[in-house]
């Protein structure tokens, strides 16, 4: 197996202030952790470039495109929404995490890496198609699933998203598109308590309750998330990988360990090589404990690499 670790120096000039979560730290954590355990030397490597923006407009309105490029600052911030923030060089970021997910995905369906995971900022998965919101601006991990939805060989992707919040702008975009199945471990009631908002059979949500831990957490991707994503027999595998859920995590509430995200990275693996060929495309989402954001996806990147 090898799997590609796509990332970009640039992905720091998104800061929008020293008290604001989703901050530059997370990445240099993430970085700075593996090069000290040497895991990086087992990984290939690549530098995020830029989406294009007809395929930022496979998953958003002309208007949610408009709206942010009107609000983009020349100097000092704008806030978006009382969570979401823009900075001068936010959209330029932005568009390299969302490219990032493009390259992934080529490499991945070109045979050249098994599995790729996305080490950039901003988050996605709460970017309705015409909503910015939840520290996102772009669907990352919506616009590489609609853009393997283009190829040849996919006629069907799934999505585990097992960020602490619930996906609702992948929810959003996907809701009337079966082909993607979506499934989601989440706390709830919680931010963005949108879970009722839309119901289908290929929308999995899985709530838990605040303080639910790795036995509760391992129960429902076993008894809801891996059957759902066997029996819709997809021909690539997303993961919105968000990990504050994790028991350090400031930003909530559950009781996850570095060893769950490892667990069930392995099983999605183990699944992947079953039904895709090993196919699966992750993107980083929250974690807002740097050191612990550092150490789960270690554990992450080891479960994708195959150990």
């Amino acid at each position: 197996m090898s799997t590609a670790y796509i990332s970009h120096d640039d992905c720091a000039l998104h800061d929008v202030g020293p008290d604001h979560p989703e901050s530059p730290q997370r990445l240099i954590a993430i970085g700075h952790h593996l090069q000290r355990s040497g895991l990086i030397s087992q990984l290939q490597a690549h530098r995020a470039v830029s989406v294009m923006p007809e395929q930022l407009a496979m998953a958003h309105t002309p208007q949610h495109l408009s709206k942010l490029q009107k609000l983009a600052p020349k100097e000092g911030i704008i806030w978006a929404d009382d969570d979401t923030v823009l900075c001068p060089e936010s959209l330029h970021v932005a568009a390299l995490a969302a490219g990032a997910g493009i390259l992934a995905t080529n490499r991945v369906l070109n045979g050249k890496n098994t599995n790729a995971f996305c080490a950039t900022r901003p988050p996605g998965h709460h970017a309705e198609h015409d909503l910015p919101m939840g520290f996102c601006l772009y669907n990352n991990v919506a616009i590489a699933a609609l853009h393997a939805l283009q190829h040849e060989s996919v006629s069907r992707v799934a999505i585990l998203d097992f960020d602490v919040h619930q996906g609702n702008g992948t929810v959003d975009i996907f809701k009337d598109q079966p082909e993607a199945l979506f499934c989601s471990t989440f706390q709830h009631p919680f931010y963005p308590g949108r879970f009722n908002d839309i119901d289908r059979p290929h929308l999995v949500n899985c709530p838990l309750p605040a303080f639910a831990d790795s036995d509760a957490f391992r129960r429902v991707i076993m008894e809801r998330c891996l059957p759902a994503i066997e029996a819709h027999k997809p021909d690539m595998i997303f993961i919105s990988a968000g990990f504050d859920a994790h028991q350090e995590d400031p930003m909530a509430d559950m009781r996850l360990t570095d060893e769950d995200y490892y667990w069930v990275t392995r099983e999605l693996v183990q699944l992947a090589n079953k039904l895709c060929n090993g196919r699966i495309v992750s993107m980083l989402e929250g974690g807002y404990n740097p050191d612990a954001l550092a150490r789960s996806v270690h554990s992450h990147l080891e479960a994708l690499l195959g150990y």
